[in-house]
């Protein structure tokens, strides 16, 4: 493995520890290297507190050897005051010489302006070091910025026969198809996306909570699709464990193209990626509009005979795994998955 491709996988590793935690910010990970050894690392882990590159940087101990270190970047290191300085004057101040930067941030404030206040500083700037597996860490941060919409996975769990749900049930709850050990997965992926949404026939059915109990996270942003506010106040999603925002006629037009509508609505409201948990209706949405980055999907052992028939899904490319006795595809939409 190349120099540079060994630290920059380094701070990809980092910055996966932010993945829930970050929005509206990117995943980064930073880690500055002298005589070929790592000197100071960091990631960053929540919107207004220190970047990656400040937390490496006041990690090194010896702080007489920046002078003398290469720092390595996953995403280009800011040039604009937010909520926090630029990291492009602290790393200018601590006489950096040399900057490795894995891809260039897409942000219109930053958009190789860091880059440019770095080179006119006299430092030797690296750009593109694992590029692609670069953007695919920050594929929500990018799609949001570039196509002006979520990054949108959907996720559904099926009988063996090919049914989400049956015709009728007893009680206003979810029918579990899948495991115990499949539905805790589900809920780090919920602590994992910004954002979480169901239809109103979900809600009325089943009156879910849509968050992540059975795991340590963060709960997403509950949006819920109610055209006629046909919904009940006193309905799970509208406790006070999570915020919810509720999607009504008021706020798009439900006679046009709804997943376009519901796209645009969310990127309006800063939401950066959205797993949509919705019934068949809502999903086969997104799928018909072509507007869905991944899709995952549980195929259970049980066999229900009738009931609501799944999504339909043409796929190019599926990723196959087991939990159990449950069988899980991850299907990834070639058309959207570029972040450009």
């Amino acid at each position: 493995m190349k120099i540079h491709e060994k630290y920059i996988k380094r701070c990809i590793e980092l910055a996966k520890n932010g993945l829930g935690t970050t929005y509206p910010n990117p995943l980064v990970g930073s880690v500055i290297v002298y005589n070929n050894e790592i000197i100071g690392e960091g990631w960053h882990q929540k919107a207004g507190e220190p970047h990656a590159e400040v937390i490496a940087i006041n990690s090194v101990k010896d702080k007489s050897l920046l002078s003398k270190s290469t720092i390595y970047v996953s995403l280009e290191p800011c040039s604009h005051f937010g909520k926090t300085p630029p990291c492009c004057d602290l790393i200018i101040a601590k006489k950096i010489p040399n900057v490795v930067i894995g891809t260039i941030d897409p942000f219109a404030k930053v958009a190789g302006n860091g880059v440019k206040r770095l080179l006119e500083a006299g430092k030797k700037v690296t750009v593109g070091i694992l590029e692609d597996e670069c953007n695919e860490l920050n594929k929500r941060f990018f799609t949001f910025h570039n196509k002006k919409r979520p990054y949108i996975i959907l996720k559904w769990a099926e009988s063996q026969d090919g049914f989400i749900a049956p015709l009728s049930k007893d009680k206003q709850e979810p029918v579990w198809l899948t495991n115990i050990f499949s539905r805790q997965l589900v809920h780090k992926w919920r602590s994992e996306e910004q954002a979480i949404l169901v239809g109103t026939r979900t809600v009325i059915d089943d009156n879910p909570s849509l968050t992540t109990r059975d795991w340590a996270g963060n709960n997403p942003i509950r949006i819920v699709l109610d055209q006629n506010n046909r919904i009940s106040k006193e309905s799970h999603i509208f406790d006070n464990q999570a915020k919810t925002i509720s999607i009504t006629k008021s706020n798009i037009n439900f006679s046009n193209n709804i997943a376009q509508e519901i796209g645009d609505f969310l990127f309006n409201e800063g939401i950066q990626s959205v797993i949509i948990e919705g019934g068949s209706k809502t999903l086969q949405t997104f799928i018909d509009t072509n507007l869905w980055d991944e899709a995952r999907v549980f195929k259970s052992k049980i066999i229900l005979n009738q009931g609501t028939k799944a999504p339909k899904i043409k796929f190019k490319k599926v990723n196959r795994n087991e939990i159990l006795e449950d069988e899980l595809l991850i299907f990834f939409n070639y058309d959207n998955n570029n972040y450009f």
